[in-house]
């Protein structure tokens, strides 16, 4: 496909990249410093402009794209460079907006504004907040299948009970398949008599309640997340407390602004707001901060945000969650000791690249920063899959796939070597990035 992106910052530079080697993509920016770097660090076209501009859009030859994607840092740049696209030729337009009030106008009618799809960076923040929290020890979760699936990715810490343990001793779950092993310099498909070391990075696919139930094995001294503080008002910290609101969970919210405050307490009727200051260390041990799951800091600058964690670890909550805003400190945070670093720039180039590669199967989410990938795809007739038991179908498959689980009907079913995965079943695989291109190629 020809896709044009529009806006090379962290957002933009992370798609092209994802996106070049399978692709004819062209950047675009207006910094002429950007420009240039992706030139030399990325093998795409990269054209220096305006993206809101006609003539930069005719430049690119927009008429014969595929697909637009908006991402610069201003909403109303990106609205107006997909609506101006639109009047140019029909590319499939992808629009990134910060504030979810133009989220919420597009939801009333899909394709507004003259955007085909639009992602909403706070609010897929929040949802990536939410969805780990919901996992205590998960650094990643995502579902598939209608939510009949599960994918989880684990750190084994040092001291857990699976450190050390083969595969085999480690799987006690029948809906559960540890699909990779992830290690700094490989991926690893592990057998049964594979060790799990502390310190790796496990992907499983399963049931949800034999992720949940293998999330206890991992971790069996890690809490449910019931009792979550909040620190910090933001438009993120909102969402991730409404969302929250919506799973029953009624956490509590510091904002230290009184007029915000009084805001977030008018809207978040299930939410305990306090109006103090999150890195005030008295007011937390007022607050039992010792005796907290799930400490989420959503603070506007990245060192309040870091502060925040690190204090609440050491007077003793259980779990810290942060917002980082700049993706090269990811993983600075969790090296120092916050539990996850959830980006809302690489959350948002993840869902976008995802979203282009959703054109080839129903549902997909990226492994660590595109290291791999887990697939859902409905199985046809002409698939390698179909009417074969697995472990005549995988012997055709390239290395670097698992078929980590079945839904057929509706009902769960449990991948295993002689079972024969029919047309139409629903199938969700792990599948390296190296091989990803020939592997759905044949799926």
């Amino acid at each position: 496909m020809r896709i044009v992106i529009v806006g090379a910052g962290e957002v933009g530079s992370s798609i092209a990249k994802s996106l070049a080697d399978t692709h004819e993509v062209i950047v675009v920016d207006n910094d002429p410093e950007r420009v240039e770097s992706v030139t030399y660090n990325i093998d795409v076209l990269a054209i220096e402009g305006d993206g809101a501009a006609l003539s930069t859009l005719k430049e690119t030859e927009i008429g014969d794209a595929d697909i637009l994607i908006a991402s610069t840092d201003d909403d109303e740049t990106n609205i107006i460079t997909c609506g101006t696209a639109k009047t140019l030729g029909n590319p499939f337009t992808i629009a990134r907006v910060k504030n979810t009030k133009f989220l919420d106008t597009w939801r009333q009618s899909e394709g507004a504004l003259g955007v085909d799809f639009m992602v909403g960076t706070t609010l897929l923040a929040a949802k990536t907040v939410v969805r780990v929290i919901g996992l205590p020890s998960a650094r990643d979760v995502d579902t598939f299948a209608g939510g009949r699936v599960q994918m989880a990715e684990f750190e084994i810490p040092d001291e857990s009970p699976v450190a050390g343990q083969t595969v085999q001793e480690a799987d006690r779950f029948d809906s559960l398949t540890f699909a990779a092993i992830l290690r700094p310099e490989e991926v690893v498909i592990p057998t049964g008599q594979t060790e799990i070391r502390a310190g790796d990075e496990v992907v499983v696919i399963g049931s949800g309640s034999s992720v949940q139930a293998l999330a206890a094995e991992v971790s069996p001294h890690a809490s449910d997340a019931n009792d979550i503080l909040i620190v910090g008002g933001s438009d993120i910290g909102y969402q991730i407390a409404r969302l929250l609101e919506e799973q029953g969970i009624q956490p509590r919210l510091v904002e230290r602004n009184p007029e915000r405050a009084r805001e977030l307490a008018e809207r978040l009727p299930k939410t305990t707001v306090l109006e103090s200051d999150g890195t005030d260390r008295e007011f937390l041990e007022r607050e039992h901060i010792g005796e907290v799951d799930t400490v989420v800091s959503a603070l506007n600058r990245n060192e309040r945000n870091l502060l925040t964690s690190l204090l609440a670890k050491r007077l003793g909550a259980e779990r810290a969650v942060a917002i980082v805003g700049e993706t090269e400190y990811v993983e600075l945070f969790e090296a120092v000791g916050v539990d996850v670093a959830v980006n809302p720039r690489e959350a948002t180039a993840e869902e976008i690249t995802r979203f282009t590669r959703e054109r080839r199967a129903e549902n997909v989410a990226l492994i660590e920063n595109d290291r791999a990938e887990v697939i859902e795809i409905q199985v046809d007739d002409d698939s390698v899959l179909a009417n074969k038991p697995i472990r005549e179908s995988v012997a055709d498959l390239p290395d670097g796939v698992v078929v980590g689980a079945i839904t057929r009907n509706g009902d769960f079913v449990i991948p295993r070597g002689g079972t024969v995965i029919e047309p139409r079943d629903t199938v969700v695989l792990f599948v390296d990035a190296d091989v990803v291109e020939e592997a759905t190629a044949i799926l």
